[in-house]
């Protein structure tokens, strides 16, 4: 019922005045790439990467509330940090079924800011169906070798790593026979393409040929990889990456919607159907931040937060569609104009936050798994598909 970040917002709102450039909210719109590295080295120079970690593992004396409040003043600046996110998920992944060695390499170079992980878990011809990877790894005498190819590999051209979901045993149910390594991205054998995508994002497709990797790459046991990867999806949708989304779709369009003035003096804030329109965002909005916060709250009793996340992640980014759908209904013609061109509203970023709000439906979680997770472990209701 409070804000416990209240305390650290204006140290936080100092930070950013004081290190983040407004030019890097424009290269990453102009770039596609998510994820700023001059900032991330702000960062983890001033600890704030480390906030909450244990010293053994490099973590800082930075309060994790005031990491949390600076991550978020980030976000409502308009700058993502989709690397450091998943990031995040993995280093928390390692945490819990890595080894100590693994720990200090990687969750250490980590928060330090040296290493830097994408997702490469989605294949060109199994989409969502990740369990029915291709990409393979094959033990020999160094370690592994991994052959294969991945999409989607969101902010791999600036990452240090990729996680790599590959089969390990072809002989067994699809679930069982994986196993996830840490690829370097500057291995032999590491090559990836852009990919531009609807929503302003550059993703890449990446490419592993005969890519030595040695046996501590692997994360988890061999052909664990079903089991941990579950673990990181917890964390994906988890408390950890909270503070990289806001949502603030009603607040802008309200700031718009009490500005421009009609003939007879009204603005369109005035039209009982926008204001109703506009509340009703607002609604949402403090609906998906309470769910947000019972996902904190289940993470900090000890519990994962599996279903909890899955709730929170589902109704956020579907609010968001009707959201910015709404917000370009009510803007007009004016609502399809891209950032940088002239007269957009809010600098086109009503235009832009519609194209991103169809995406993130899908990645991190399709809405249709989501609710399949949401509908078998919450409401009892049966499985849809036969278990593998």
């Amino acid at each position: 019922m409070t804000d416990e970040l209240a305390a650290h917002r204006d140290a936080a709102r100092q930070w950013v005045v004081d290190n983040v450039r407004p030019a890097w909210v424009e290269e990453q719109y102009r770039t596609g790439v998510h994820q700023t590295m001059e900032l991330h080295r702000l960062l983890a120079r001033d600890g704030i990467l480390g906030a909450g970690w244990p010293a053994a593992h490099g973590g800082t004396e930075v309060v994790p509330e005031f990491a949390r409040a600076l991550h978020s003043e980030i976000s409502r600046f308009g700058l993502a940090a989709d690397g450091w996110s998943t990031t995040l998920m993995v280093i928390n992944t390692i945490n819990e079924v890595g080894t100590e060695s693994q720990k200090r390499e990687y969750i250490g170079g980590a928060l330090r800011g040296e290493i830097l992980i994408a997702l490469g878990y989605t294949e060109p011809e199994s989409g969502s169906d990740v369990a029915a990877a291709k990409t393979t790894a094959v033990r020999n005498e160094a370690g592994w070798l991994i052959n294969g190819q991945k999409l989607f590999t969101s902010t791999a051209q600036c990452c240090s790593h990729v996680f790599v979901l590959a089969r390990t045993n072809p002989g067994v149910p699809k679930h069982r026979g994986l196993s996830l390594f840490l690829v370097r991205t500057d291995d032999p054998g590491f090559d990836l393409r852009p990919i531009h995508t609807l929503g302003g994002q550059q993703t890449c497709a990446t490419y592993y040929s005969d890519v030595q990797v040695p046996d501590s790459a692997l994360i988890g046991g061999v052909d664990e990889g079903w089991r941990v990867m579950k673990v990181a999806l917890v964390h994906e949708r988890g408390s950890d990456n909270l503070e990289f989304v806001e949502t603030r779709v009603s607040s802008d369009l309200a700031r718009w919607a009490r500005g421009p003035r009609d003939s007879d003096g009204t603005t369109p804030l005035d039209d009982p159907l926008v204001a109703e329109r506009i509340g009703r965002m607002a609604v949402e909005e403090e609906v998906a931040r309470l769910l947000a916060l019972q996902v904190r709250a289940t993470s900090e009793r000890g519990e994962p937060p599996a279903v909890e996340g899955a709730m929170a992640k589902l109704f956020r980014t579907e609010a968001a569609q009707r959201h910015h759908s709404d917000a370009l209904d009510i803007l007009g013609a004016d609502g399809i104009l891209a950032p940088g061109a002239p007269g957009a509203p809010d600098a086109g970023l009503f235009e832009a936050g519609f194209r991103s709000a169809v995406v993130e439906t899908i990645r991190g979680g399709s809405s249709e798994i989501l609710r399949e997770i949401i509908a078998e472990r919450r409401l009892g209701l049966p499985r849809t598909r036969p278990r593998q």
